[in-house]
């Protein structure tokens, strides 16, 4: 064996055992996790709020922009109308989808 297989051998022995005594824990990991959860949905409705907010901002800095480009007489208004459009919905989409991944 050379000496990278070796290295290689141990590092899988090692990473086996010390699995191997995780699993062998019991009751403590299941409260962690259960305040782990806790503290993370707590932050959701804030970041959904945020998300919101912060897509609100980006669609009046986009419909402006939109709205300058259009008197200004430009003809390629589509590209920007469709991008800023884009991330608007993305936006609100997220802030949705963060409220239903987390079941609030």
């Amino acid at each position: 064996m050379t000496a990278t297989t070796k290295k290689l051998f141990a590092s899988a022995v090692a990473i086996l055992a010390a699995a191997n005594s995780l699993m062998a824990q019991t009751g403590g990991g299941t409260t962690g996790i259960n305040a782990a959860t806790s503290s993370l949905t707590s932050y959701v409705d804030p970041v959904s709020t945020l998300t919101l907010a912060i897509g609100a901002v980006v669609g009046i800095i986009g419909g402006v922009r939109v709205y300058i480009k259009w008197n200004s007489g430009d003809q390629d208004i589509n590209k920007e109308l469709m991008g800023w459009g884009g991330s608007c919905l993305f936006l609100v989409l997220v802030s949705v989808v963060i409220k239903a991944f987390f079941g609030v």
